[in-house]
């Protein structure tokens, strides 16, 4: 037993890796699934995926590394946020599909509590802001528009849960109902500070508290699968921005990390203290080990990786991603396309649910290369947004180094261009898989094989920095006309 099994439950795909004794990646396997839309704003996933693609997944690494469930360890989770399920507990069926944090449905309620005044009791008790994201207003809309769900939670015959839970409650054939305070915090039902379900929430919201899991450390005894053969117990979980932030090693307070997939979200470590945004970012956990909370200024963009998939998929203009760097690299210098990709509104630090996309400067010559150039930008111009938000709330006059990774951060024109839109340099480590790492340090330091902090700290590696090379005259401008375009497309 000298291996570590991670899971890692994203937006588009489920993925597993195996981490060796020396926390080394030896065989990882990766499913898509589909993604559902069934209206305009709308976005579900089908639970049962979910469930199939992580257990294939899951086999295919195995497979792949020569282990059986014997030679591992311990499991760690790590998933995609803020998605919302709920199942019946007797049978484990989910009442609906479930729905996906990008998903709009919910914005006339957020519209309605911010109307009756209750946006400060939102931000005191859960650090969130009032917005469709988060798993509260998903959760009520389940229980108002699903025939019976609402007598059955009250009566304690249904369970909610992120995705983590989801896994979990499967992982040990319906035993455990559990989450990790990460998880939990981004549901908009969680008192951060008091570090328990707020009763308050759960009464705006008429949610029935008995719907709710039991909240873990991220580090914690989450139950034991035999799903694979031999027993493997569960005993790290975090959101995935919150294992890349682990993952990263940002264990200081000021440390500061973005992820690139399918969308974007910065993590700055603000330590023991939640602090207040002045500037609509939002306070959350970033982990908590042995009962201790350490707190995060989040920004959070909901088109990073995805605006590449639109390019795929909607313009079809390429066929696979990595086609777009050099078509942006043979871009016509003399156009100056700007796009914001708020097909699903604008996230930090706007918070705008209903605006959607914009292209601005478009010309007869513009083309693929251009609109391929104008998508990689556009998460650069993102990142500032986000970057210079936490400037004003920490004080700071520039930016630290930031620390990258997801799937985006493996592009370098991307990565120049964020470095040059940003002024500050870009580390990229050489463990470019840094959620499944966090989840999988969780674990196995849980279970004793890998180091503390300090020791995985000094484990960190970097692949590449990408300095500033543009002339910060050029920054200015290029920053000036995404900000009008941000502008116009909000007033749009």
């Amino acid at each position: 037993m000298t291996h570590i099994l991670a899971i890692d439950q994203g937006t588009t795909s489920s993925r597993a890796l195996v981490f060796d004794a020396d926390m080394k990646i030896v065989a990882s396997a990766q499913e898509e699934f589909p993604q559902h839309f069934p209206a305009s704003g709308w976005v579900e996933h089908d639970a049962g995926d979910l469930w199939s693609t992580t257990l294939s997944t899951c086999r295919a690494a195995l497979d792949k590394g020569g282990l059986s469930a014997a030679d591992i360890t311990a499991l760690g989770i790590t998933n995609q946020r803020e998605t919302t399920l709920i199942w019946d507990r007797a049978t484990g069926k989910p009442i609906h599909n479930a729905i996906v944090w990008q998903d709009r449905r919910t914005s006339d309620l957020c519209q309605s509590l911010k109307e009756q005044g209750h946006e400060a009791t939102v931000r005191d008790r859960t650090g969130l802001l009032l917005d469709p994201y988060f798993s509260a207003t998903k959760v009520r809309w389940l229980l108002d528009n699903v025939d019976g769900a609402r007598a059955q939670a009250e009566a304690g015959e249904l369970a909610f849960g992120t995705v983590d839970s989801w896994m979990i409650w499967n992982l040990t054939d319906g035993q455990r109902h559990v989450t990790d305070a990460t998880n939990a915090a981004r549901t908009m039902l969680y008192d951060i500070r008091k570090g328990r379900w707020s009763a308050t929430m759960c009464k705006m919201l008429d949610i029935p508290m008995a719907l709710l899991p039991e909240v873990l450390d991220c580090a914690a005894d989450f139950g034991v699968t035999k799903t694979f053969g031999a027993p493997i117990p569960i005993l790290g979980v975090a959101g995935d921005q919150q294992a890349a932030t682990v993952g990263q090693a940002c264990f200081e307070p000021g440390m500061l990390k973005s992820t690139y997939g399918t969308g974007c979200f910065a993590l700055l470590n603000t330590g023991d203290a939640p602090v207040v945004s002045q500037n609509r970012l939002l306070t959350t956990i970033a982990y908590q080990l042995d009962g201790k909370p350490t707190y995060a200024l989040e920004g959070s963009i909901f088109i990073a990786g995805a605006v590449v998939q639109w390019l795929r998929d909607g313009l079809q203009i390429i066929t696979s991603a990595p086609e777009t760097q050099p078509l942006a690299e043979a871009a016509d210098p003399a156009q100056s396309l700007v796009l914001v990709p708020a097909f699903t509104g604008l996230g930090a630090p706007y918070w705008n649910a209903e605006c959607r996309g914009a292209v601005f400067g478009l010309t007869r010559n513009s083309g693929p290369a251009e609109f391929a150039r104008a998508a990689l930008e556009s998460i650069g111009f993102q990142t500032r947004d986000l970057l210079e938000a936490m400037q004003a709330d920490m004080g700071d006059a520039e930016t630290a180094t930031l620390r990258v990774d997801g799937g985006m951060s493996a592009s370098d024109f991307t990565m120049q261009f964020l470095a040059d839109i940003i002024g500050a340099a870009v580390d990229r480590p050489a463990v470019l898989e840094t959620t499944a790492m966090g989840a999988a340090w969780l674990a196995g330091q849980r279970a004793g094989v890998y180091p503390g902090q300090a020791e995985f700290a000094r484990t960190w590696a970097l692949e590449h920095q990408f300095t500033p090379t543009m002339a910060s005259a050029d920054r200015d401008r290029k920053y000036a006309a995404w900000k009008r375009a941000v502008a116009a497309t909000l007033s749009f």
